[in-house]
């Protein structure tokens, strides 16, 4: 062989051994990048199935929450209703009632004696056998040193009108010595006496709160008729019946 063919030769294995060792690296590392492209596809593949899942549960959990919502709205309103309910059949319950403030206690008092009393002093036609029932209530204040109030039924409503239209003509006849304990012959500190309709615990307090609003507006009148509530702003003005608390805000 010659020098010239020798070198051809060896050329030719030389760069036989060249291409097999490139394509060798070339496979490695190409398996190498397709192996790393398979794991990142497969955890890419996964995150997005964590994502969908993910999503998929936040959809679930927004679509609970909005039943939740429109389920505790719903309560909320028969909650509302069955509260104003409550009230309308407790204040039914009382609609032969009155409520006295003010009369001093005694221990051996008979209050039946005193209910008789106080209405013939306010020229109301009532006899005793119209006190159905009479007994003073506990205080909610222990500490007070008020007397504790007396709750008289009658026997109808139309009694219950007739004396409070009684201490009401009373009062407005005497400005300056309105109705008192003296007046029921009682002893002692001559003490104002106030009679009205008894109310529930809900109608007091929406009572006192449209009195507030009414006296911060500078309204004249706030009275209560059957156990509603009203307030009139003047003489020439209509009267606004205030139903709960959120029509408190119509005093304006």
């Amino acid at each position: 062989m010659t020098h010239h063919g020798f070198m051809d030769s060896f050329k030719k294995d030389v760069t036989g051994i060249i291409a097999n060792a490139v394509a060798n690296a070339v496979s490695v590392k190409f398996d190498l990048i397709t192996k790393q492209i398979a794991d990142f596809s497969s955890s890419l593949s996964f995150l997005s199935e964590q994502y969908e899942t993910y999503k998929k549960r936040q959809e679930e959990d927004f679509n609970i929450l909005m039943n939740l919502q429109d389920e505790n709205a719903k309560l909320k309103s028969t909650v509302t209703d069955l509260s104003l309910r409550l009230n309308l059949a407790e204040q039914y319950q009382r609609e032969n009632n009155v409520e006295i403030h003010g009369i001093p206690e005694h221990r051996t008092e008979n209050l039946t004696n005193c209910i008789n009393h106080l209405a013939k002093t306010v020229g109301a036609a009532i006899i005793e056998e119209d006190i159905m029932q009479v007994a003073r209530v506990s205080k909610l204040d222990k500490d007070s040193k008020r007397p504790r109030i007396i709750i008289a039924k009658l026997r109808n409503s139309r009694q219950r009108d007739v004396l409070l239209a009684a201490v009401h003509n009373f009062n407005k006849k005497n400005p300056e010595k309105k109705l008192a304990s003296h007046h029921l012959g009682l002893a002692g500190e001559n003490t104002p006496v106030y009679v009205s309709e008894h109310l529930t615990p809900t109608n007091k307090y929406i009572h006192a709160a449209a009195r507030k609003k009414a006296k911060d507006m500078k309204y004249k009148f706030v009275w209560v008729r059957n156990g509603r509530v009203f307030v009139r702003k003047n003489e020439s003005s209509p009267a606004i019946l205030i139903r709960n608390l959120d029509s408190v805000n119509l005093i304006t």
